[in-house]
């Protein structure tokens, strides 16, 4: 499998892709990734179906939040990638992944890839690091100049629901450097796509 992953934006067309991934359970608690795209006091009072219309409405509304992953003919994972201004509560100064200069949150130059969603069955198996390989070269292709993250540095399994937001040390085999560091085991990180 690992040899034929495909990646490919994200849009209204691929929406069943998207639905099909995320499953009858909208992948993490019935999140559906809105949780760094709404307030929580706004998620937190909304159904699971507002939620899934919610994200149904951003893709189709584009431009594409993120990247699905192709394997055996089939949707196998998604990452979130785009612009900061696109995921406002990555921005807020209450978090632990907030930009260094608040300009920084309205550039659209600087990317943050935050949010991985794998199929149980592929967790724990590397596909993390393609996963993230194929993020970066998504916000290189659309001409992002910085991309960032907020990983967790430590999990108690390779499987746990944490790594959502991704592990340290895949973003520091992909060449990410800390940036800040906020809260112990949770560094902001970057990594330079141009001069």
């Amino acid at each position: 499998m690992d040899k034929d992953l495909r990646f490919e934006p994200v849009t209204a067309d691929r929406w069943g892709d998207f639905e099909t991934l995320f499953g009858p359970q909208g992948a993490f608690y019935n999140c559906w990734c809105v949780a760094l795209r709404l307030p929580h006091a706004v998620r937190t009072t909304m159904a699971a179906d507002e939620r899934k219309t919610h994200m149904r409405e951003r893709i189709g509304a584009g431009p594409p939040p993120g990247i699905l992953c192709y394997a055996d003919g089939g949707p196998v994972a998604w990452v979130q990638v785009g612009p900061r201004h696109d995921v406002p509560q990555f921005n807020s100064p209450r978090t632990v992944s907030r930009p260094l200069e608040e300009e920084d949150a309205r550039d659209p130059s600087i990317w943050a890839v935050s949010c991985f969603f794998l199929l149980p069955k592929l967790r724990g198996k590397g596909l993390s690091h393609r996963l993230l390989a194929g993020a970066i070269d998504h916000a290189r292709r659309r001409g992002a100049r910085l991309l960032e993250a907020c990983p967790i540095d430590h999990v108690k399994q390779s499987k746990s629901v944490a790594l959502c937001i991704g592990s340290t040390a895949i973003f520091e085999a992909a060449g990410f450097e800390t940036v800040a560091m906020r809260k112990d085991g949770r560094p902001l990180m970057r990594l330079e796509l141009r001069d």
